[in-house]
């Protein structure tokens, strides 16, 4: 079993290459947006308890995300593996999908970093804002907060897979598929034996 924690700033372009990887490899994509959305739209108790925490601006606790990865997780035993896209975000976070991946005998395999400018990342946002009607990509202001933001509480989830030998960058400049095909070429070496 595959499973890669997909990570970048936002604007890097993990949903798009998660889309490819999925095709290219047989993957599970497990974007936690997604997770979120399915759960509360379709009501189910950790979609209520989830937007119960939203609803008053608070942070969803850990736990039921983790709890909303596991039966997703759960769903697809019989996969080649999965993407996680949108999580971990901190390093308790990190550890707690490591116990998830260790309970289901598994483990998370590596982290693909999308490695893009800042002044990339405001572009290609400022550019999907103009398509996607989505209010965080109008403003250049909120798109420069939510890279800080990602400096300064994400990021360090690059030393979290570094000591565990997991860590891998890969430039997210690029054509999609130029991008893919770098991603690509690093999961034929990763996993020649597994694929």
């Amino acid at each position: 079993m595959i499973n890669i924690v997909l990570f970048g700033p936002p604007g890097a372009g993990k949903g798009t290459q998660a889309e490819h990887l999925k095709e290219k490899y047989g993957l599970v994509h497990i974007s936690t947006g997604d997770l979120f959305r399915y759960n509360i739209k379709n009501e189910t108790e950790l979609g209520k308890l989830a937007k119960s925490y939203m609803d008053k601006g608070a942070l969803v606790p850990d736990e039921v995300t983790i709890k909303m990865l596991n039966a997703k997780v759960e769903d697809h035993l019989d996969s080649k593996g999965f993407i996680f896209d949108g999580f971990p975000r901190t390093q308790s976070q990190a550890r707690s999908l490591n116990q998830l991946m260790i309970s289901k005998n598994s483990q998370i395999n590596s982290m693909v970093a999308l490695e893009v400018e800042d002044g990339v990342i405001v572009e290609r946002l400022l550019e999907r804002g103009k398509t996607s009607g989505r209010k965080d990509d109008a403003s250049e202001e909120v798109i420069r907060n939510r890279i800080k933001v990602y400096y300064n509480e994400t990021e360090i989830l690059k030393e979290f897979y570094k000591k565990e030998d997991k860590y891998f960058g890969v430039n997210g400049v690029g054509s999609i598929s130029e991008i893919t095909q770098r991603i690509s070429k690093l999961i034929d070496s990763l996993y020649k034996s597994s694929i």
